[in-house]
């Protein structure tokens, strides 16, 4: 047995569709990002869920309660879960993605922030920010990993063959990708609404299949 949890990024904001740093800051959902929440839970409606948690921030708490009333559940309102908050990117927040990949990137001249991660991997960028920023308020790999961590074990804590629902974030999501996952896509920027799924056991951690936007029939 496992505990099967299923993590969804939330839906489109304004932020994302101007292509902004998007950490701790919050913009509201698009009118498609609140498409991208209810097409997750209908997509999501075969899986019966025992828990529903989301990072506290305002996109993902709005991108669950949008998830679960188009979902048959009798569950209405997540649980906050600090630790699956999204990567605090300190003086970059709220910039242009491109120009703060180019700007913290340096003498290695990459033109984007997609060019940072395929260059250095999620931490490595996470601790080039951190580096870049001389308010020294960005989170490092140290840092980030001290906050998610816990949260995965408390996760697996949970009773056995439990279904779980995560409502989190593209930097968290693909960060978990890349250091639980085995594939080159799972460090990959997941869409926004789609379907990430972890089975955690008593001693293992793996990623069955990774920023989907149907759950896989196979």
């Amino acid at each position: 047995m496992a505990i099967n949890v299923y993590f969804v990024r939330h839906g489109q904001t304004f932020f994302n569709k101007y292509h902004r740093m998007q950490g701790w800051s919050d913009t509201p959902l698009t009118t498609k990002g609140k498409q991208d929440a209810a097409r997750a839970g209908q997509i999501l409606a075969p899986i019966a869920f025992d828990y529903v948690f989301a990072s506290d921030l305002k996109r993902t708490m709005d991108t669950a309660r949008i998830l679960l009333a188009h979902h048959p559940t009798t569950i209405s309102e997540p649980t906050p879960a600090p630790a699956f908050r999204e990567e605090f990117f300190g003086y970059f927040e709220g910039l242009n993605s491109q120009e703060t990949g180019a700007f913290v990137s340096g003498n290695d001249d990459l033109n984007s922030f997609e060019a940072m991660i395929s260059a250095y991997g999620p931490d490595g960028t996470r601790d080039k920010i951190a580096a870049a920023d001389t308010t020294q308020d960005a989170e490092d790999s140290t840092a980030f990993w001290q906050r998610v961590l816990p949260g995965i074990e408390k996760l697996r804590a949970l009773p056995d063959g439990s279904n779980v629902l995560v409502v989190s974030h593209g930097m968290t999501i693909r960060s978990l990708g890349s250091r639980f996952g085995t594939k080159p896509e799972h460090t990959a920027q997941p869409a926004n609404g789609s379907i990430t799924k972890m089975q955690l056991t008593p001693t293992d951690t793996t990623i069955e299949f990774y920023s989907q936007l149907a759950l896989p029939t196979a």
